[in-house]
């Protein structure tokens, strides 16, 4: 069985048998600004400058904001999944609790003519690819993604 890593440490957690997955990301105490990806200098909140991050995870669902499809494959550093490409929507989910947009793939199978704005999302965790070491080892790198919560199921 290969070893599961998330393609960026420290941005989101992966899901086990008793807690699904969820993006990481840190809070001005002083203002209550939430920042994805997590902040770990000081707070961009204006005139919080100095003011204390705390690390938190964030909401697991969200409304969708906007998508669109990437019908040409991007440049590096991206990871082509397929030979010839094949276009994937990407989503901006509005979270539930924090507001704010966060952006990323949607699952594999849902098109653009399958989302409408507005519609709840929620977080999972896919393999990105699988890749093998010159030792043998086999690293499955994982990423978050979004799904219709009407498509159901855990990941």
């Amino acid at each position: 069985m290969p070893e599961r890593r998330p393609i960026v440490e420290g941005w989101f957690t992966t899901p086990t048998d008793d807690t699904p997955p969820a993006l990481i990301g840190t809070r001005c105490t002083g203002s209550g600004t939430y920042f994805f990806p997590p902040e770990r200098v000081a707070s961009r909140a204006p005139g919080f400058h100095d003011s204390a991050l705390e690390e938190v995870e964030l909401s697991r669902t969200g409304r969708l904001w906007s998508y669109t499809d990437a019908q040409y494959q991007p440049p590096e550093p991206y990871v082509p999944v397929t030979d010839p490409h094949e276009p994937f929507c990407i989503a901006a989910v509005e979270l539930t609790e924090e507001r704010i947009v966060v952006m990323g793939q949607v699952v594999a199978g849902v098109g653009v003519d399958d989302l409408r704005i507005g519609m709840e999302m929620e977080l999972v965790v896919d393999t990105l690819d699988t890749t093998t070491g010159d030792d043998g080892e086999v690293v499955e790198h994982l990423v978050w993604k979004w799904r219709p919560v009407d498509q159901g199921g855990a990941s």
